[in-house]
């Protein structure tokens, strides 16, 4: 096997920043990979499991330099979901589920890989991608209520679980609640406030941030070891023995019905889990500089999961605040990954022993202080300021998470792209233009009424490709901007930014020009573009057509007034 660019490239001096990276990384791991793993409902260890073979892997195959690959909350979210309706989450059945679905991820994710379909990161708009993430992030708080509260409940959307919550508030236990929260105030006020204090005691800025960022670790460690030393263990639900040793390597046992159950689910999380890592690795590609390849991404990817499956676990992807952690302490390569994953085995090998005391209730409130952070406010409102469409599209997709789930999120996300997308092209931009003066400039009169216009004159600037979904708007708007100019014997429509006419387009300016012609008004062409031009040569519009078609609006415009037609 041909080695990684990264491995070929390697620099001495990266591997101070690699190792640093690693040990912190790995301290932010240990309680994240407890979490989520409790979260899509398996035993908490798994999501250490998970945290191994998969990083490998992705170092292997993927191209980004610092993505730090592993167990994500919105993708536990989703392995919950999809395994939830099939077993009882722990089970056997429940866990082979689980490690079901991460093959399937897996290979769908390296399949299209090969297939070098990574444009499928283009599938979903950034307001719609943010919508999502939001949407699971506050679906995954309120869920988080039951094991933080110690109230047994059931519920798959938002609505059931805080009505659940509500009938069942009788049965909150002080003790757990109390431990619960205070661990999560410790962590918001960590995250928030401790930063800040680290740095006017001295602390360099970045340093400070990533002391913060390892609060988890601390808390998580002493919680288990306060528990356990007071004998509180029994009074509280907790993690318990975790097993000594590395995950024993498995091949999964596939059966054509638990396939039949999952393949649409492990689309639907194959798709989330590409674009949001895509999202997360060209931001960072950006500041560093550097590119990222997206079919490089979805065969690392691929080949994560293949590991996290042949590892007993669960799907994995890159997450967004180890990604942070491992840039700020020093990554240059995914060689921190791979030392991360070593570290992991050492944890797995020596220290499990640590958490077994460790609440569930504490695990709950690291999985809240992480989610928080991605409920993105500031981005609803910035998508409503630049277009209130991109709002919509973002508030409608984060409530089809929270009042239908997880997977009709995504399906809401994709129709809401869609929606968009149909809904531009078919409510196409037209400008009437005019030549501002002493140039052959032309421009919008509605933004630049000092242009020049002839009253005989009606020029149109045309700002979509024509097709069929919009044929008939601009048919319409035409006709009544030629209302509007009672004087005008000439409509030239302006095609600079048209780049493609079907067939439905062509019969409707056909149908234009004889409706036009009727009035005394002729049609004609400027600025087209050469396919465009191939194609209307094909058709019949051409040898009907009542006016001309000129190079340039300007030649169109003095053709027609020097000889005063």
């Amino acid at each position: 096997m041909m080695l990684p660019g990264w491995v070929r490239d390697y620099r001495r001096e990266w591997l101070v920043g690699d190792l640093t990276a690693a040990a912190v990384v790995t301290m932010l791991l240990v309680p994240q990979g407890l979490a989520y793993a409790t979260l899509a409902g398996l035993p908490a260890y798994l999501g250490l499991y998970a945290s191994i073979l998969p990083v490998i892997a992705y170092a292997m195959f993927g191209s980004s330099m610092v993505l730090a690959v592993g167990p994500v909350a919105v993708t536990a979210l989703m392995t919950a979901s999809a395994l939830s309706p099939l077993a009882t989450p722990g089970s056997p059945e429940y866990v082979a589920g689980a490690v079901v679905l991460a093959l399937l991820s897996g290979a769908m994710l390296f399949a299209f890989g090969l297939l070098r379909l990574g444009q499928l990161a283009r599938l979903l708009s950034h307001p719609v991608i943010s919508g999502f993430i939001s949407g699971a992030a506050l679906l995954i708080l309120i869920g988080q209520l039951r094991p933080l509260l110690g109230i047994a409940i059931d519920g798959d959307t938002a609505i059931a679980l805080l009505w659940n919550l509500g009938r069942n508030l009788g049965q909150l236990q002080p003790l757990t609640a109390a431990i619960g929260g205070s661990a999560l105030l410790v962590l918001l006020l960590a995250r928030r406030r401790l930063p800040k204090l680290l740095n006017r005691l001295g602390m360099a800025e970045a340093g400070a941030v990533l002391v913060s960022r390892l609060v988890p670790m601390l808390v998580v460690l002493l919680a288990a070891g306060g528990i356990a030393l007071a004998g509180m263990a029994e009074r509280l639900s907790v993690v318990g023995e975790l097993p000594t040793g590395l995950p024993r390597l498995v091949l999964p046992e596939l059966s054509w019905q638990l396939v039949g159950a999952l393949w649409l689910p492990a689309l639907v999380i194959s798709l989330v889990t590409f674009i949001e890592s895509v999202a997360v690795a060209q931001a960072f590609a950006r500041q560093q500089g550097s590119r990222i390849d997206p079919d490089a991404e979805l065969r690392g990817l691929g080949a994560a999961n293949v590991a996290s499956a042949v590892s007993g676990a669960f799907p994995v992807t890159g997450g967004f605040s180890r990604t942070v952690v491992n840039a700020e302490a020093g990554a240059r390569s995914p060689l921190a990954g791979v030392l991360a994953a070593l570290l992991m085995v050492v944890v797995l090998l020596f220290a499990t022993g640590l958490f077994r005391a460790l609440p569930n209730t504490v695990l709950a409130a690291v999985i809240m202080a992480a989610v928080l952070n991605l409920v993105d406010i500031k981005g609803l409102l910035h998508a409503w300021r630049f277009d209130p469409l991109e709002g919509i599209a973002f508030a409608g997709t984060a409530l089809g998470v929270l009042l239908a789930g997880v997977e009709m999120g995504v399906i809401f996300g994709v129709a809401f792209s869609l929606a968009l997308l149909v809904w531009r092209a078919s409510h196409p931009h037209l400008a009437v233009v005019g030549r501002v003066p002493g140039s052959e400039h032309f421009r919008n009169v509605l933004r630049h009424p000092e242009v020049e216009r002839d009253p005989q004159q009606v020029i149109v600037r045309v700002d979509e490709n024509l097709f069929f979904g919009n044929a008939e708007e601009i048919e319409a708007r035409l006709t009544a901007i030629a209302d509007e100019h009672v004087e005008a014997r000439h409509l030239v429509l302006v095609m600079s930014s048209v780049s493609h006419v079907d067939a439905t387009a062509a019969d409707m300016l056909e149908y234009l020009n004889a409706t036009l012609a009727k009035r005394g008004i002729r049609l004609h062409l400027a600025e087209v573009k050469g396919p465009v031009m191939d194609r209307l040569e094909a058709g019949t519009l051409l040898g009907h057509l009542s006016g001309e078609v000129f190079l340039s609006t300007h030649e169109a415009v003095v053709s027609l007034s020097s000889a005063g037609r």
